[in-house]
């Protein structure tokens, strides 16, 4: 059986960055961070960052924008923690 891997990139992309959006938008709404860990997501913010330029290198269109939709999200959030934290 062959496997399409990007469509297996597609797949994985859609299901990590759909887990992760609740809470995004959950915390941008109520704008309540104080459960967040600053270092934790400056560490995120900052991995986001690094996997988007990997997937840059490699060409590679599921890293690219997984990681775009993320970091906006992330960065949103630390932003907010902050600015409110």
């Amino acid at each position: 059986m062959e496997i399409n891997l990007n469509l297996l990139g597609y797949v994985a992309t859609t299901l990590t960055t759909c887990a992760f959006v609740p809470q995004a938008v959950k915390t941008i709404c109520s704008r309540d961070t104080r459960a967040i860990s600053l270092w934790m997501y400056v560490t995120f913010v900052v991995g986001n960052a690094v996997w988007f330029f990997y997937g840059i290198a490699l060409g590679s269109w599921p890293i690219i924008l997984s990681n775009t939709i993320t970091f906006i999200l992330a960065a949103t959030i630390l932003s907010l923690k902050v600015r409110h934290g």
